[in-house]
């Protein structure tokens, strides 16, 4: 059975244009199952993955894709059918230009309570084979949550008395703590704080109401600064029976705007905000639930 992947593509310049989004219906020849996409894309390449199956890295301009063997997490799962599920990262090695899918998880999760704390498993596209990163994450990482790339590392929130925020660089396959944002305490509800993503620069998103605050992190002198403040107060129409859940950003469109995803709202998936008027608009109308968003820019890359 033939099934179709939908991708919302961006312009090609950093300043959007709305007239210039379109959907690109791709058809293909794999089995009819509900893959999920992770949370970044790489010079037009996208990752598909299913629980228990291959993985499929797609070039949804080109129709180029190609398929990922399971890794040895995936294996387990299979196995177990109370494994968590969680999602693999993305990103791409920016000394080698090389791209690497990773799955970072917690060992205990897997029945490796007398190894280390987390394993880490990258993909290399030269062998066709997964391998261990070693030494893994010294601490665990929450499970619901989207590993974020940006600036050739993969980004993930620690899990423990104290949240952090975990970095995996992609070149040297190394983890780092990022300096403790002043502003991030212990994740109850990890809904509230949201990594992300804008101009391929690290971000995080908190909700504390009566405000959602956009923080920037300075990779040169390592601080984080306060770029955005959103009064939740002026809540557009469409979600006023359903405020708690954080807005994704996703892009800044000019200098006046910026992008988000809401995935709590049915008919508002693609929403702007003008930063001077204040005004809410939707900025596309989907026809299905959408579960996640991404920003993506056309090209014809392939991995040989």
């Amino acid at each position: 059975m033939n099934v179709t992947l939908k991708a919302i593509a961006l312009h090609s310049s950093r300043v959007a244009d709305f007239e210039n989004w379109f959907i690109q219906s791709i058809p293909t020849s794999w089995e009819n199952k509900f893959y999920q996409v992770c949370n970044s894309s790489c010079d037009g390449l996208i990752c598909l993955y299913y629980r228990y199956d291959p993985s499929i890295v797609v070039n949804p301009t080109t129709r180029w894709h190609r398929t990922i063997p399971p890794c040895n997490y995936q294996l387990e799962a299979f196995d177990r059918i109370r494994l968590v599920s969680r999602s693999p990262g993305f990103g791409k090695d920016k000394i080698n230009g090389t791209y690497k899918p990773v799955w970072l998880y917690n060992s205990a999760e897997v029945g490796l309570k007398n190894k280390s704390i987390t394993t880490c498993e990258v993909f290399d596209f030269t062998t066709n084979a997964w391998r261990y990163i070693v030494p893994a994450s010294p601490y665990l990482i929450y499970h619901s949550q989207d590993p974020v790339h940006c600036d050739g590392s993969l980004h993930w929130f620690t899990k423990g008395d104290e949240t952090n925020i975990l970095a995996l660089d992609l070149h040297t396959e190394t983890f780092q703590v990022i300096p403790r944002p002043p502003f991030l305490h212990s994740l109850l509800l990890l809904i509230e704080s949201i990594i992300c993503s804008i101009h391929d620069r690290l971000c995080v998103s908190e909700r504390i109401w009566p405000e959602q605050v956009i923080w920037s992190f300075d990779s040169e002198d390592k601080t984080w600064k306060k770029i955005y403040s959103i009064d939740l107060k002026t809540t557009p129409y469409w979600r006023r029976n359903n405020i708690w859940r954080t807005f994704t950003p996703l892009s800044v469109l000019g200098k006046d705007k910026l992008l988000f995803y809401d995935g709590e709202s049915s008919d508002g998936p693609l929403v702007t905000l003008d930063l001077k008027t204040k005004y809410y608009d939707i900025a596309y109308k989907c026809n299905f639930k959408a579960y996640k968003a991404l920003c993506y820019v056309p090209s014809l890359i392939s991995i040989l």
